[in-house]
């Protein structure tokens, strides 16, 4: 059980760093300035989930959800 708990912090702490990382990655988004402008009426709002910022979106929600389930389990005492 002692190899399983070191293997999972290692995997928390790549989960962290990369978590991290990818948050820094994306854009800023400004409060309202996007439905004032018109910018989701263009190409790249309609293809959001195609472009980078979508893949990084996904990555990030991905990361995020295996970092809590990682948290929850090292937690547990067995």
């Amino acid at each position: 059980m002692e190899i399983l708990r070191i293997i999972l912090t290692i995997v928390y702490i790549i989960a962290c760093i990369g978590l991290v990382i990818v948050v820094l990655m994306q854009e800023g988004k400004a409060a309202g300035l996007g439905s004032i402008s018109g910018a989701a009426e263009t190409y790249w709002g309609k293809n959001k989930g195609r472009s980078m910022e979508g893949a990084l979106v996904k990555i990030t929600t991905g990361l995020a959800v295996g970092f809590m389930v990682i948290s929850i389990i090292l937690n547990l005492n067995f």
